[in-house]
């Protein structure tokens, strides 16, 4: 698993722990005296974000412009606004 891969899985895990386990891990980094990451530091890192561009320019990738999303959420928005029960 690559760092980059490693740290969106930490991320998700992180996203959806309960109190008890935000708690362990925040006692674990302080214990550890984590340092703040240096994303442009990290030459792994980097070239993901790097490979993710290229896929990007060849067209490889699928990419959306900021309207394209601001669209999309409003027609989700739309379709859902009755769904939550409010």
């Amino acid at each position: 698993m690559t760092i980059a891969a490693l740290r969106e899985h930490i991320h998700k895990a992180v996203d959806n722990a309960d109190e008890k386990i935000l708690e362990s891990v925040y006692a674990l980094l302080e214990d550890q005296g984590a340092e703040p990451y240096e994303w442009s530091e990290d030459e792994e890192f980097v070239a993901e974000l790097n490979e993710r561009v290229r896929r990007a320019e060849e067209g490889i990738d699928r990419t959306y412009s900021l309207d394209e999303i601001k669209t999309s959420f409003e027609r989700w928005e739309k379709e859902h606004s009755g769904s939550t029960g409010k």
